[in-house]
């Protein structure tokens, strides 16, 4: 058997997240179901780096599966995008060590979150980014407010109540925002984030862009330790998972 380490991209606008779910469709459901095919085998299956939630997207989803074939990468693209639906697609494809584990392997990870200020939004940009409308953030208050999440925290506030993982202790490597264009883009790169974790620090960033809070109060929220001082979690289909980084 060989593992295939393989970065995946997708459009998650017509699906319930990536982990399977029973009579749901997901990520990880076609591209099981692509990989059974191609093996006629039921019992290969795929690892991600973790799951993303309904209307999340991807640029560089990681996963790994063991497989009795030798093929080139070539052959594993051509093959894999054939059998997978067009909003899914294989970047690469390697062999890697039997060791490799394409969650418990990773090093970090880099997100983008992505808001636009166009006055009226595309109406093929509608699933990609998030429309602010009348709203105009400021992007000095945003960033004042971002300072506060650099390093290693308790990240309790900024977390969904249903977490699964007692250990809410993650470090913000980098988080920067930046306008370009008619948008404006969050970046944040991190060893780990729990569960809606970056979609909540959009919340409370935009929340503190447009005079709703201060920038000092991002602080205070994450000493609280508490999701109901937070506030809002931003909406999922401006959200994009656009790295996971291993130690080669």
């Amino acid at each position: 058997m060989m593992r295939i380490k393989a970065t995946v991209a997708y459009d998650g606008t017509q699906f319930s997240g990536y982990q399977s779910q029973p009579k749901m469709r997901t990520v990880q459901s076609d591209i099981d179901k692509a990989l059974r095919k191609m093996h006629k085998d039921d019992s290969i299956h795929s690892v991600a780096s973790g799951r993303t939630d309904a209307g999340v997207h991807a640029w560089g989803q990681v996963i790994h599966f063991d497989t009795p074939l030798k093929l080139t990468e070539a052959s594993w693209l051509m093959a894999l995008n054939v059998l997978l639906p067009k909003d899914i697609r294989i970047l690469s494809a390697q062999p890697v060590s039997e060791d490799f584990h394409a969650r418990y392997s990773a090093k970090g990870k880099t997100y983008q979150y992505r808001w636009t200020r166009k006055p009226i939004q595309s109406p093929f940009d509608r699933n990609y980014s998030v429309h602010l409308g009348k709203w105009n953030p400021d992007l000095k208050r945003m960033q004042e407010g971002a300072v506060h999440l650099l390093g290693k925290h308790d990240f309790t506030s900024f977390c969904s109540s249903q977490t699964a993982t007692s250990n809410k202790v993650r470090t913000i490597r980098m988080l920067e925002i930046e306008e370009k264009s008619d948008d404006l883009i969050l970046t944040i790169e991190g060893d780990g984030f729990l569960y809606n974790m970056v979609r909540t620090i959009a919340g409370v960033l935009y929340a503190v862009g447009i005079g709703w809070d201060e920038p000092h109060k991002v602080a205070e929220i994450l000493e609280a330790r508490d999701r109901k001082r937070a506030g809002k979690t931003a909406p999922a289909h401006g959200l994009y998972l656009m790295s996971v980084t291993y130690v080669e």
